[in-house]
């Protein structure tokens, strides 16, 4: 690992300290300092987070619950109150769970999310438990083959110093992790309605959002990465929202649905205004 590297990794623990202990100079930072470019994404959950007494909050998908995560400094911030699912063990043991072991109102669990309580395989990069790595963790082999064959494994496992098996099979193992279903997810965390939905499943979001059968479940806020959808996917995930009550707009690699925006709210489905 360079110095650049180790640099970066010894900020980024000062970070994770600050926000497992709950610090006031962490709290401090993103209630007065912090500022989200206008029209972003960070900006839309603002501004709901503010508007609201408390957001309740289910996350698919959670990974370390810090690093490239969209919602950490608005659940500590704003205190949050919800359920983080996470699948992986290391990552749920490591981070997540000392991350939110003060953060009162937050249940974390280690499981996935399917269509019934159970164990099913997931597939994640076997050379390195860093961020870039886990967060491709997906049940689909296939999208980590494809991410294998671009070269993306390799750039980052050599700028981490990471050994690299000759076999790029190797790359990709596998693990067994408990799943649970939708109703089991809320009656867990004891949910009676979600104010935010967030999903990240590398690829199986679509599936995810169905799981939650959203036309009875109704969440306030939908925000899932489209980035790994097919096109048929997208389409037939774009019906399910119209048909369901829901307006959304892509920002970047991920969408935002929300159900009847109030008025402060609607620019930022208006991609002219944003």
């Amino acid at each position: 690992m360079n110095l650049r590297s180790k640099v970066k990794t010894f900020y980024k623990g000062i970070i994770f300290n600050l926000s497992a202990r709950n610090s006031v100079l962490f709290t401090l930072y993103y209630n007065v300092f912090y500022k989200p470019e206008k029209g972003s994404l960070d900006d839309f959950t603002s501004r709901f987070s503010k508007s609201r007494e408390i957001v309740i909050v289910v996350q698919i998908g959670a990974n370390d619950g810090i690093n490239n995560d969209p919602l950490h400094k608005f659940i500590k911030r704003d205190h949050w109150q919800g359920v983080l699912l996470e699948p992986q063990k290391y990552v749920f043991q490591k981070y997540l769970e000392p991350l939110h072991r003060k953060t009162q109102g937050i249940t974390v669990v280690n499981s996935a999310l399917d269509k019934e309580d159970g164990f099913r395989p997931i597939y994640k990069i076997s050379v390195s438990n860093s961020r870039w790595a886990t967060g491709l963790a997906s049940f689909d082999r296939k999208i980590l083959e494809e991410t294998v064959k671009s070269g993306y494994i390799e750039i980052h496992a050599k700028k981490e110093g990471c050994f690299l098996p000759e076999n790029k099979d190797d790359f990709i193992a596998e693990e067994s992790v408990k799943c649970i279903s939708a109703a089991t997810l809320l009656k867990i965390g004891g949910i009676e309605r979600i104010d935010w939905l967030q999903i990240d499943t590398e690829g199986y979001d679509f599936e995810i959002i169905k799981m939650f059968n959203i036309g009875l479940t109704r969440p306030t806020v939908i925000v899932f990465e489209n980035l790994l959808l097919s096109h048929a996917v997208k389409e037939e995930c774009s019906d399910h929202l119209k048909i369901n009550g829901y307006v959304f707009r892509d920002f970047g690699a991920n969408t935002l649905a929300m159900r009847n925006p109030p008025e402060e709210l609607m620019q930022f489905f208006d991609q002219k205004k944003t």
